[in-house]
């Protein structure tokens, strides 16, 4: 992790002062009353609340207190409808503890037919979980002393269960019920011990970085009972599917882990050893860790079972692979302590282990114990997919060595020498290549045929292998490096309106994905997960991406992560294992940016292929708008000075990275001593010594001068330097506070790290709560490092008054991912290819950036398919064009990215005229164009307001939200609704013009 974060700005920092709200504050109404030692919090929260949910509130009153607790449920037609609260009276004061709500709601809410809701009412619903503290004097309320909200999205209505429960009263009984009475009807709760922690095969890099899993008590109180008294005589049992690519590269690597409240590894850690082994970890109801090892080497590329039983002091595991298996039974000294609802576990690494580079398969959790475990390898068709990939990478790996140690050790056979080479093969492919071939007896005829491809390929490279056996080993491992970029233009042919994929360029794409190129794997998943030019095969897809994660792959990863989080192309949503790639590219995207001014690396840059405006703001150094502001900048003109250093230094408009220009202009405008920040980006430079040799003293003694210019930035700089360089930790904090203070989000991030190591020696404690707010308001600033640590402590829960939540965490790490530099740089690739006319190379790299969930590669690569496959979406006779433009739309809808109102309004016309041909399903195409089109009203698109207005008319319901957003209110009828909308939309035309909006709106008032 980087500890302390400093760059060159290169813009003007407007934001000057600090967020002050944090989710660790409690909020006080009553300023007398309120006291420091009153807290309240939510100490668990589902992802989604239903009947039957659990929520834990902490809480800590200076006197006694009222704890009160209740749902909100805002819809359509209502809003602030509580449908759930209980409240509880607490004459103990300062006593911390945590009350465990189940959430008892009306059988309305639970169970409903959708054909009761009319048009859009059964959008979705938002429920508001609250709380708060009330001080009791003599038995009576005096008002809310602490409180805290959580607002959360819930299954919509229309995926819920349509008819109760067997056993259970129907729906318009309980409806009847529970408007005439406030008793709750009982909604036949199920709950099972077996829980499956893994159902979709998940790819471990080998780093600190997995999937999450929380348990809460169980709701029955007969199951709850079992589980308590089973936490000092526990009743077990797991059992996980791996696969190793290699063995652990640390001295432990994790399988599972437990991490408690305290953040101590508890019962039950299981770990492979850098040897192969198993070792079993426990702690004992005696407060003690044992451990113990398995001495079996697990072998490399085999699906291996691994069954724990755990009961009592008694651990037995179960190895299985090739159908057979090897059993181990320890009894540990005295009983083991089990509580799985202390802390958290991890599948695979976390912040405190490391995990292994391989694969997990389905992984079953009993929490109560079993005495036999199911659990088969599903899905077996990618389980073997991945397991096939893998042998026949071996074998091609072997092939490709074989060809490299015969080369270098042969000459190139003549002509008539045939006594070498017993068959023809050898010299056709001399002769497609007009060259002579190497060629051994060590490859049979079979072998030759089967890697035809692979070793035309390899043929290239003989004349660079036969230099010498280290230059031919140097060689041999960049060509197949770059073996991707040479296919990338060559992938997509379009005959007609038909996207090809020659077999030639699958087999080249499998080679590079095999000896480490993952742009190569995330290419093949999406060919296979897609159908763009090659049949789709899910399994092949889901294994090649698998492997470019398991390949540590930026965007691999992203892609996972973004598959995961929306469940598409058959991987489930599962936002815990979303957040496990995410995080993986989030901490690399935290480390990218201090090496971004490298050239493999670009700030994106929000250029749209649909819209002239993005187009012409794009500038080279031969341009008019280029050189004007060069002439200007030689001229002294200081804010020219600072744009071209800055737009040489970060490669933004078109300008290519140009490290030397970049420091001639930042010194330039700094020596002037007139603008804070550009002293303050120039003494930067010179102290990291970025394109100039470094000097610190230069650099320190600008540092000052911009400070005491007012540069914000420089406080943190000061910081940064006092205790890096200086180690002077006293003044760094001081620094960092101040820069905070001011609004740095650098400065923020940093004043976190010295809260959470302790080394101020003003403070020399950790204050873990304390480090959260300052990474908190770091992270709302869009700082990378700070996000990653915020979306830590939301996942695991494991910070005393930060509830979990992992959506938010997914959303932190998103918003960090898309700002990486690797990912900018295949953008503006892809830019360049498109403004060249290479097409082809242009929608292979927009796609690529499109599957790691970027909205702005995804329309861009619509675009192209619309654009260059001649398919517009009103045709029926659509070919793959149409195919590739509708899943690269559709998956721009899903991103919170600023993308242009073009794809919603696109995506709405598609459902609209589509609902006009149909009758099924007509009324629910109709609902996602008003969908689509209020999303682009709501973002400011008079288009979608347009639109809006006439479905209205139509007689279309609109969602609350809009209708909201207009100011309409529930009395006005359709004409008001309409001239609402028309007036909004009017306002953000041009006035100058006569627009579609104020022509209906003028038509509507003249009747």
């Amino acid at each position: 992790m980087t500890w302390f974060h400093i760059s060159v700005s290169g813009f003007a920092f407007t934001a000057c002062f600090l967020l002050a709200a944090s989710v660790l504050r409690g909020v006080s109404t009553h300023r007398d009353e309120a006291a420091p030692d009153s807290f309240i919090g939510f100490d668990s929260v589902p992802d989604k609340v239903a009947d039957g949910s659990v929520v834990r509130v902490r809480y800590q009153c200076s006197r006694p207190c009222q704890l009160a607790v209740e749902v909100v449920l805002s819809t359509l037609r209502k809003t602030d409808l509580v449908v759930f609260r209980r409240k509880w009276i607490r004459s103990t004061p300062q006593t911390l503890r945590v009350q465990q709500v189940l959430l008892r709601l009306p059988p309305s809410v639970s169970h409903h037919h959708r054909r009761r809701f009319h048009g859009s009412a059964a959008d979705t619903q938002n429920v508001t979980l609250q709380a708060w503290l009330d001080y009791l004097t003599k038995g009576s309320e005096i008002g809310s002393v602490a409180g805290i909200h959580k607002v959360q999205r819930v299954v919509r209505l229309s995926l819920w269960p349509g008819t109760a429960p067997a056993g259970c009263p129907s729906w318009s009984a309980q409806l009847a019920a529970w408007l005439t009475s406030n008793d709750r009807i009982h909604q036949c709760p199920h709950e099972s011990d077996v829980v499956d922690l893994l159902k979709f095969p998940l790819a471990s890099t080998g780093e600190h970085f997995g999937v999450v899993r929380r348990f809460r008590p169980f709701i029955s109180g007969s199951l709850e009972r079992v589980r308590l008294r089973a936490v000092t005589e526990p009743s077990t049992a797991f059992s996980v599917w791996i696969y190793l690519l290699k063995w652990c590269q640390k001295k432990h690597c994790g399988i599972i882990h437990h991490v408690d409240e305290e953040h101590l590894f508890d019962s039950v850690l299981m770990q492979l050893s850098e040897t192969g082994d198993i070792i079993i970890q426990a702690r004992l109801t005696t407060g003690e860790d044992e451990a113990f090892r398995t001495h079996l080497m697990l072998p490399l590329w085999k699906w291996i079972r691994l069954d724990c039983y755990i009961l009592d002091s008694k651990v037995l595991l179960n190895v299985t692979w090739d159908a057979k298996s090897h059993r181990f039974e320890y009894v540990f000294k005295n009983s083991i302590h089990f509580d799985d609802t202390d802390g958290y576990f991890v599948i695979g690494g976390g912040r405190y282990m490391p995990g292994f580079a391989g694969y997990f398969g389905p992984f079953k959790y009993y929490r109560l114990g079993t005495d036999e475990i199911t659990n088969q390898l599903h899905p077996l068709s990618t389980a073997q997919e991945l397991d096939r990939a893998h042998m026949a990478c071996q074998e091609t790996k072997t092939f490709a060595k074989a060809f490299l140690h015969q080369v270098a050790e042969s000459h190139l056979l003549s002509p008539t020498n045939k006594a070498v080479c017993s068959n023809d093969l050898l010299r056709r492919w001399g002769q497609f290549d007009n060259r002579e071939a190497t060629c051994t007896q060590t490859w049979s005829a079979e072998t030759q045929q089967k890697h035809n491809t692979l070793f035309r390929f390899l043929q290239g490279m003989e004349e660079i292998i036969q230099r010498g056996p280290f230059t031919a080993l140097i060689c041999f491992c960049r060509t197949f490096g770059i073996l991707f970029e040479l296919t990338v233009g060559t992938v997509f042919l379009v005959e007609g309106k038909q996207i090809q994929i020659p077999s030639e360029s699958m087999v080249l794409l499998q080679a590079s994905s095999c000896f480490g190129n993952h742009r190569a794997s995330l290419l093949l998943a999406t060919i296979y997960l897609s159908g763009l030019g090659h049949p789709a095969d899910r399994e092949k897809g889901h294994a090649y991406s698998l492997i470019g994660a398991a390949g540590d792959d930026r965007f691999a990863l992203m892609h996972a992560g973004f598959k995961h989080a929306h469940g598409l192309d058959g991987f489930p949503q599962d936002l815990d294992m979303a957040y496990g790639y995410y995080s993986n590219v989030g901490s690399q995207s935290s480390s990218d940016r201090s090496r971004i001014h490298e050239h493999k690396q670009y700030t994106p840059h929000f250029i749209y292929l649909g819209n002239e405006d993005d187009l012409n703001s794009l500038m080279d150094e031969s341009s008019d708008v280029f050189q004007y502001l060069q002439y200007q900048a030689e001229r002294g003109d200081l804010e020219s000075q600072r744009r071209l250093g800055t737009m040489f230094y970060w490669g933004q408009n078109g300008v290519s990275k140009d490290i030397a220009s970049a420091v001639k202009w930042f010194e330039r405008s700094a020596m002037q001593m007139k603008d804070p920040e550009a002293v303050y980006d120039y003494s930067i430079l010179l102290m990291k010594g970025q394109g100039v040799k470094r000097n610190y003293t230069q650099g320190f003694q600008l540092l000052k001068k911009a400070a005491a210019m007012g540069s914000i930035n420089a406080l943190n700089g000061l910081g940064w330097y006092h205790g890096i360089v200086l180690k002077d930790h006293r003044n760094a904090a001081k620094y960092f506070e101040q820069a905070a203070l001011n609004g740095s989000d650098d400065g923020m991030f940093n004043l976190g790290i010295y809260h959470l190591t302790g080394e101020n020696p003003d403070k020399p404690w950790k204050n873990e709560s304390a480090a959260f707010e300052q990474f908190l308001n770091a992270s709302r600033f869009g700082h990378a490092a700070a996000s990653v640590e915020v979306a830590w402590y939301l996942s695991t829960g494991s910070l005393r008054g930060v509830s979990r939540d992992v959506q938010r965490a997914v959303t932190l790490l998103q918003n960090v991912c898309k700002q990486n530099g690797h990912l900018g740089f295949m953008m503006r690739e892809a830019l360049q290819a498109h403004l060249q006319g290479a097409w082809e190379e242009a929608l292979v790299k927009y796609i690529l950036a499109a599957e790691t969930g970027l909205g702005l590669a995804q329309s861009n690569t619509a675009h192209l398919c619309e654009v260059h496959t001649h398919t517009p979406f009103t045709k029926k006779e659509l070919g793959v064009g149409y195919d590739c433009w509708c899943r690269y739309r559709n998956h721009s809808i899903l991103n919170s990215d600023p993308h242009p109102s073009i794809a919603l309004l696109e995506m709405g016309d598609y459902y609209y005229y589509s609902s006009a041909g149909t009758r099924g399903n007509s009324l629910s195409l109709a609902e996602q164009a008003v969908s689509m089109y209020s999303r682009a009203a709501l973002a400011g698109s008079p288009q979608g307001m347009f639109n809006l207005a006439v479905l209205a008319q139509k007689g279309y319901v609109l969602p609350r939200s809009v209708l909201d957003f207009f100011n309409v209110s529930r009395g006005d009828g359709v004409e008001a609704v309409m001239e609402k909308i028309l007036n909004r939309c009017a306002e953000i035309e041009d006035d100058e013009a006569v627009t579609p909006c104020s022509a209906a709106l003028l038509g509507l008032q003249m009747g």
